[in-house]
């Protein structure tokens, strides 16, 4: 069984600069803009640290290739090659496709001990790591839906994403 990073080695100098006053990671916008621009469940999940109901949610039977991205900041985090059927009724990833862009957190809310996915670049609230996913990693990042944008293969290009087209070519 894998063991999962209580804390990764991303956050170390964001914790370190918020210590000493200053900060690493680029400012999310704000709460009222945000408000208008996500739904009430992505605001809820994103935002709130929030999940969203199991089998109904947009991207956990999705079967299409193409990137995931973050709601709120746009970034890419994980890939359609690396999804697979957990059961759960979340999207399920083996990996993210930009390991640099998530950040694992230490949760302890609800009296459990679990590890929280989160994006750096937006901040956002994602879902939660596991260690019992399918090889090769042995992980299952177990994600909300509402936290995601998805981008089909075929609309990479147009949407700046072209350079992970290369993941889809012999599909």
């Amino acid at each position: 069984m894998k063991r999962l990073r209580p804390l990764s080695l991303l956050v170390l100098p964001a914790l370190f600069l918020a210590a000493c006053g200053g900060s690493s990671k680029p400012e999310r916008a704000d709460r009222e803009e945000l408000k208008t621009r996500l739904t009430s469940i992505q605001f809820k999940v994103a935002v709130e640290d929030g999940t969203e109901p199991a089998f109904r949610n947009a991207y956990w039977d999705n079967k299409e290739p193409g990137i995931y991205v973050d709601i709120i900041s746009g970034q890419p985090l994980f890939s359609s090659t690396h999804k697979f059927k957990s059961g759960t009724g979340w999207p399920s990833f083996t990996q993210p496709l930009v390991p640099e862009e998530i950040v694992e957190v230490t949760d302890r809310k609800f009296g459990m001990l679990r590890t929280e996915v989160r994006s750096v670049t937006g901040d956002t609230h994602l879902g939660h790591v596991f260690p019992d996913g399918p090889e090769p990693t042995g992980l299952r990042y177990c994600i909300n839906s509402a936290a995601l944008r998805f981008i089909p293969s075929q609309d990479l290009e147009k949407e700046g994403l072209g350079k992970y087209l290369s993941l889809f070519s012999s599909r």
